[in-house]
């Protein structure tokens, strides 16, 4: 029975540590969870946490005050029992108060049971024991003859009694003011987080104009607060765009459709005796359709660009060659109008070739749009170092100073686009802005009213590294 009990295999260690550290985290989880679902004000939170820390310094000055008392009482031995060494023994080999000088000491006698020694340096000494609030000293008297010392802790404990007391009890004081008054720090320090809370509890989307009221408050609080307040601007601002953006697709989209009710209504009443009246309305109808179609296109790439969705295919390709089949298509379009390519040099290139067309095509439209007929339409290349500009010039009215900054809005569109009967949707140039900050280029225009205007679009030559400095921005009339 011995041989197999000893066989028999002790129990893993480290696997019994990892037993119990799994079911002590275990708790501290469950604890954790419980401690969750009670839900305590911050204020409150943070006076327990200003309560804890206290007693955490509390603790460390009762440490600091117990190794204070000690070194005092140890120094109180140590100058007792130089004087016991050197002193004289009275009546049965006891030292009277005159040589001991020491309250604190009950008693002090040499010890007749030892044998003399030859004498050791002075405060040669060791505490034998602590029983009953006493320590029982023995040392070595100048004769050689060993001596003991009964030292009473009495005074020492009261001493640290009474300031761990008073201690204690300004701490309680302390911890019972804040814990009181914290409705006064709600009142002071935690107001811009009231009314953050406040605040957010009455956000609806018919009232974003509200923002936190920043005065009085300091520090990281002033920071959150002014913070909030920019969030709160910009969101204000992007559901205004959005709100307006909805609103000018409406308005948009309400004309051909209205136009396409009043052609379907003429059809239904003469169109089907009249031919004239049929092919009238037929062409219409498909007029506005087409209208239709290219608003809904270009609402569906603002969308794709609002939803960062839009993606651009890189290649490199030639500029002429692009700007010669635009010129090609421009002029059986509108025959009308003379367009006229400047570039004679062939200029490669990185991007997305058949964006960039777009581009030009959307200057080129408008171009036409207001220009007289008969003008003149210009379309250049220029090279700089690391740079291609494009450029459409034509000899149209001009842009004012008033519309000049507000032609990249989306549904924008001047006075005289307005009263043109061909004015368009107002999203071109915004789509062509897009194409352009999408290659990491500018799209700038010089205007004068009765002269005409000339937009530049500018991107970089390579894609993969955006090199120089873009050309100065010269949206302003000159």
């Amino acid at each position: 029975m011995s041989n197999m009990s000893s066989a028999a295999p002790r129990p893993d260690k480290r696997r019994l540590r990892k037993a119990t550290k799994r079911k002590s985290f275990t708790l501290h989880e469950r604890l954790q969870r419980i401690a969750s679902n009670f839900r305590f004000s911050l204020t409150f939170r943070i006076s327990l946490h200003y309560a804890w820390k206290l007693l955490k310094t509390t603790l460390l000055v009762m440490l600091l005050i117990t190794i204070a008392l000690s070194a005092f009482t140890l120094a109180d031995i140590d100058e007792t029992v130089v004087r016991i060494s050197v002193g004289a023994p009275v009546a049965d080999a006891a030292f009277s108060q005159e040589v001991i000088q020491n309250s604190a000491v009950s008693q002090a006698y040499l010890r007749p049971d030892t044998a003399p020694r030859e004498p050791l340096p002075l405060l040669s000494y060791s505490i034998v024991s602590l029983d009953a609030m006493q320590l029982t000293v023995h040392g070595q008297h100048a004769s050689g003859t060993a001596f003991a010392m009964t030292y009473n802790l009495y005074r020492s404990v009261n001493i640290w009694g009474v300031i761990v007391a008073i201690l204690l009890f300004c701490d309680l004081i302390r911890i019972i003011t804040f814990i009181c008054s914290r409705e006064r720090l709600l009142n002071t320090v935690l107001a811009p987080i009231r009314d953050i809370t406040e605040l957010a509890s009455t956000l609806s989307a018919s009232n974003l104009s509200n923002r936190i009221n920043i005065a009085g408050t300091k520090n990281e609080l002033k920071d959150l607060a002014v913070v909030i307040n920019s969030m709160l601007d910009r969101i204000e601002r992007s559901y205004n765009s959005q709100k307006q953006f909805v609103s000018d697709a409406s308005h948009e989209l309400r004309t051909p459709i209205a136009v396409l009710q009043g052609y379907i209504n003429m059809l239904k009443r003469w169109g089907k005796s009249d031919p004239e009246v049929l092919d009238e309305g037929i062409n219409a109808i498909a007029q506005e359709t087409q209208n239709m179609k290219e608003l809904v296109e270009s609402l569906l790439f603002l969308a794709r660009h609002d939803k960062k969705t839009l993606m651009m295919e890189m290649e490199r390709f030639d500029a002429l060659d692009m700007l010669t089949e635009l010129h090609r298509e421009a002029a059986m379009v509108t025959p009308e109008d003379t367009f006229v390519l400047t570039a004679t040099e062939s200029c490669p290139m990185e991007g997305d070739r058949s964006m960039v067309k777009q581009i030009m095509r959307i200057l080129c439209d408008n171009a036409v749009k207001y220009t007289p007929k008969g003008g003149v339409i210009t379309l250049g290349i220029e090279r700089t170092e690391g740079w291609v500009t494009l450029s459409v010039q034509d000899n149209g009215p001009g842009i004012s100073q008033e519309d000049l900054p507000k032609i990249f809005e989306r549904f924008y569109r001047a006075d005289a686009a307005r009263k043109s009967e061909n004015g368009g949707h107002g999203l071109g140039l915004s789509i062509a802005r897009i194409i352009v900050m999408a290659h990491g280029g500018k799209l700038r225009v010089r205007s004068k009213v009765g002269v005409g205007s000339t937009f530049y679009v500018d991107l970089p030559e390579r894609q993969a590294s955006l090199q120089s400095v873009r050309p100065a921005d010269a949206s302003q009339t000159t």
